[in-house]
């Protein structure tokens, strides 16, 4: 067998494995079957189950224990909505036990459209600074983020400031005296877009969580427009406790 006919047959598979679940036959915590199981249901080799089940561990679909065999991975990553404490998303993962960490994909000073100068309060082609980051806990990406933030508010501010996946959040209240207070928040579902779809390891058209939020600081002025696309095995939306933000 050639390696682009084991390729094809092994990617073929992790997808019938992943769509078993996104079917909602399994559920976070359920044990899959063992390859065995898997390798006579589906008609391959066990070899190709196993590498299959391989990348969607790496992924974090999946998760192995020694003595129970192979379950289904609980979200990663719990965002809070209108919580009294946590803001960020950094935080977020810190209080569930994660490791959090980003890689900055954009940065760039550019003109506010009509429909991001309305959420900040800005007129149309008001500088704004925009970001575009791909989020990650445990080295696994689960979201893609983009910032609309007031160039007003932020002088200075650079790319540079984000290349080590730090905080956003912490650096505008630290350099800036921004604390992020009350957000505008809507949660819809929407099918990825391919270059959002291979940032998360989904297939095209896979639906997503899409996040967006209108961030205000303490005075109750808007300093962000946030939109967000979150991986829908990985992160799952609650609602928390008092008044805050929305979560970056």
């Amino acid at each position: 067998m050639t390696e682009d006919v084991t390729q094809r047959r092994y990617l073929q598979v992790q997808q019938r494995l992943q769509n078993m679940l996104e079917g909602g036959e399994y559920l976070p915590g359920d044990k899959v079957p063992s390859e065995r199981e898997l390798a006579q249901t589906l008609g391959v080799s066990r070899m190709t189950v196993r590498r299959a089940v391989d990348n969607l561990v790496r992924q974090g679909l999946l998760e192995r224990d020694s003595t129970t065999g192979t379950r289904v991975s609980p979200p990663k990553v719990r965002r809070l909505l209108n919580h009294a404490h946590l803001h960020s998303i950094t935080q977020m993962v810190a209080a569930t036990g994660g490791r959090a960490g980003g890689k900055l994909l954009e940065f760039q000073m550019t003109a506010a459209s009509g429909s991001v100068g309305q959420k900040l309060h800005l007129p149309p082609g008001s500088p704004v600074v925009m970001i575009r980051r791909l989020r990650l806990v445990d080295d696994v990406p689960f979201c893609l983020e983009t910032s609309y933030l007031s160039a007003r508010r932020v002088p200075g501010l650079a790319a540079e400031d984000l290349l080590g996946g730090e905080s956003l959040y912490q650096l505008l209240e630290e350099r800036f005296g921004i604390v992020a207070a009350l957000g505008e928040s809507m949660i819809g579902v929407a099918p990825a877009r391919a270059s959002e779809a291979q940032a998360l390891n989904l297939q095209p058209d896979q639906a997503v969580l899409l996040y967006r939020s209108v961030v205000q600081d303490a005075r109750g002025q808007p300093f962000e427009y946030l939109k967000s696309v979150n991986h829908p095995q990985l992160v799952v939306f609650n609602i928390g406790e008092g008044r805050a933000g929305s979560s970056l």
